[in-house]
């Protein structure tokens, strides 16, 4: 629920910028970004957090699913992994 909540919070944000918001568009730019930049903190921060609740109360590999995560954007062309890292 609170990363939905989290996630709501950065649409809001963005509907904003873009005028979805439905009120007229007569924010700064700077502000309304800076704005967006702090809500994908909170939802970055917030599904960090329940990854480390679910390895703690329900034993997830989080290293494992990283790795797996990692493979799969590489296969589909996301991310490139250097061979000497």
């Amino acid at each position: 629920m609170k990363l939905m909540e989290e996630a709501g919070e950065l649409a809001e944000a963005i509907g904003k910028l873009r005028g979805l918001s439905g009120e007229a568009v007569n924010c700064d730019e700077h502000e309304t970004v800076t704005s967006i930049m702090n809500e994908l903190l909170d939802v970055a921060q917030t599904a960090v957090s329940m990854m480390f609740v679910l390895e703690e109360n329900y034993q997830v590999d989080i290293e494992g699913a990283l790795e797996k995560h990692v493979q799969k954007l590489c296969r589909k062309g996301y991310l490139t992994v250097e061979e000497n890292q």
